[in-house]
């Protein structure tokens, strides 16, 4: 019984803080502190420059997106090729901090026309699966420019009047929704 007493008093005790504090920074602070500056950099790279967040605020986009959802952005998904009808993007509408979740439906160069809430491009009628409700929208027919998108949210059931849609530049588009 005395061995077992005398292994013990031998034996550095360790304080619960050593332990949380090795568990933290482990056994090399300098390591720890260049991954966490790694992280840092990293995190302030692709948050400050290619990914963007951004919080759904309206329901022009239900339901595709919900309220309140959170959403990234790809800032350079358009670096390398031009956006595609179908394709979610936030666009600035109203100002620089200010982004509008719209949904691509005309390219440049179409003519796009709401007839009884029926989206046509170019005489056609355009098949879209995502729209789930619809108000007999009635436009007159637009034709883009070389440089224009039309976007339209994917929530029809709304008067046209309360919904922003329309012609955009395409250097209005951030870039495309990522989930």
């Amino acid at each position: 019984m005395s061995e077992n007493n005398a292994a013990s008093d031998i034996e550095p005790s360790r304080s619960w803080w050593r332990i949380v504090l090795i568990g933290v920074i482990g056994r090399s602070p300098r390591f720890t502190v260049i991954r966490i500056l790694c992280y840092v950099v990293l995190a302030w790279g692709v948050f400050g420059y290619v990914l963007r967040p951004m919080r759904v605020a309206g329901i022009s986009m239900e339901p595709t997106y919900k309220l309140n959802q959170v959403n990234f952005i790809n800032r350079w998904s358009y670096r390398s090729s031009e956006p595609q009808r179908g394709d979610v993007v936030a666009v600035r509408m109203a100002g620089e901090s200010v982004l509008y979740l719209k949904r691509i439906i005309g390219l440049p160069g179409e003519r796009v026309v709401f007839h009884r809430g029926q989206v046509f491009i170019n005489g056609e009628e355009l098949p879209e699966p995502y729209v789930k409700n619809r108000a007999p929208w009635n436009d007159p027919e637009m034709e883009l420019g070389p440089d224009e998108y039309f976007l339209v949210g994917d929530n029809r059931g709304m008067a046209a009047r309360d919904h922003d849609h329309g012609a955009v530049r395409r250097s209005k588009i951030v870039g495309k929704v990522l989930l």
